[in-house]
């Protein structure tokens, strides 16, 4: 082992006989370089070989845990600040990634559009709380506020190369979209709950629609085939809404919306920016 680990760029020391011997039997803790190069050369010549980086990852938590005790599991602040989350790549998550999706503000709050893309929210804001408090309590502050600092710089976990969090000026049109049929949403479990037959008189209207473009009766036509698409469709109720599939939301959505698009500036409530025309008219408008 000794000579295996000498003249390798990819470690940072070679290892003496003496230094192989007194890691193996277990008298002190070794210096991590002393480790790491072992680990190295036992994965490489094991049979069948093992993968070198996550052996060596894999002994880099129980060597901080013999030195530092429980705490030492995870990588230390700086180490976060200099090369980022680490592991993961075998598919299980690192003590570290863990912590970094739970510090992230961005898991547990809705940003404005203006400023993020549109996202699903892991955790509510009192679990984010009650995470970022224990972290602090179990690595410090230092940990903590090192993790936000590397969320806020676009090292985060599920981040995609040249697009951090979002944080840029987003696609407009994808977030209006987003938006318009929240919005649209949002009016249409109003009417449903005070208009109980609004949906069978909009499909009529929808049916009777002599504007409607040839493509556009084609998808209806063909969504109108499809039966479990439409018991879902024609029991909906204000209730079941957000427990039917994404589908049937938006075939209701047609039924009921015929246009709807922005008027107003970015940043508007969204009864002031989006103008929404309904297949029937609302008794007030009628």
């Amino acid at each position: 082992m000794s000579s295996l680990t000498k003249g390798r760029d990819d470690l940072t020391d070679a290892v003496s006989h003496e230094g192989v011997r007194t890691t193996l039997n277990g008298r002190r803790v070794p210096r991590w370089e002393t480790v790491q190069a072992i680990a190295t050369v036992l994965a490489e010549h094991a049979n069948p070989p093992r993968n070198a980086a996550e052996e060596v990852a894999r002994i880099l938590a129980l060597w901080r845990a013999i030195r530092d005790g429980e705490a030492g599991a995870m990588r230390s602040a700086r180490e976060v600040e200099l090369h980022g989350w680490g592991g993961g790549e075998d598919g299980r998550w690192t003590p570290e990634q863990v912590a970094g999706m739970l510090i992230n503000p961005f898991n547990a709050i809705e940003i404005h559009p203006s400023l993020a893309v549109p996202h699903d929210l892991i955790l509510s804001e009192d679990e984010w709380i009650r995470a970022g408090v224990r972290l602090i309590e179990e690595h410090g502050a230092e940990f903590a506020l090192r993790a936000i600092l590397q969320n806020l710089k676009g090292d985060y976990l599920g981040a995609e190369e040249g697009s951090p969090f979002g944080y840029r000026l987003p696609d407009q049109e994808a977030v209006d979209a987003y938006t318009a049929f929240r919005y649209g949403s949002e009016r249409i479990v109003q009417r449903l709950a005070s208009e109980p037959n609004i949906l069978q008189r909009s499909i009529a209207a929808m049916q009777d629609d002599e504007t409607m473009s040839r493509d556009d009766r084609i998808e209806m036509l063909r969504a109108q085939s499809d039966p479990s698409l439409m018991l879902e469709v024609m029991t909906v109720t204000p209730e079941t809404w957000h427990e039917i599939s994404e589908e049937a939301q938006h075939q209701v959505f047609g039924y009921l919306i015929k246009e709807i698009g922005p008027m107003g500036r970015l940043g508007l409530p969204p009864e002031q920016r989006f103008h929404l025309v309904w297949r029937v008219p609302e008794p007030s408008q009628a």
